[in-house]
């Protein structure tokens, strides 16, 4: 799945996540800040990850900004943010 353009998922609320996808020239890279980072950062991460790999997204800049989200949740806005991200723009 290619990116084509910026797009997000999700609030900056207690409990979610808010996941920011953009196109990246190569590889993926997942930038997360987290007030559970120091124990639940790499899970974070590793989710975030297995989501892009199976959706088949091999190119991608992923902004995260968790307020202890449940991996349900950062799946569901993973998701999400990377199907808007590979939509193109809306004609006007």
């Amino acid at each position: 799945m290619d990116i084509k353009r910026e797009a997000m998922a999700g609030t900056l609320e207690s409990s979610d996540i808010c996941v920011t996808v953009q196109p990246a020239a190569e590889g993926i890279r997942i930038d997360l800040n987290s007030t559970v980072e120091n124990y639940y950062g790499d899970s974070i991460r590793e989710t975030i990850g297995a989501v892009l790999q199976e959706l088949g997204v091999r190119n991608a800049l992923v902004s995260a900004v968790d307020h202890g989200a449940l991996d349900c949740t950062i799946r569901a806005r993973a998701t999400t943010a990377v199907k808007r991200a590979s939509r193109e723009e809306p004609q006007k």
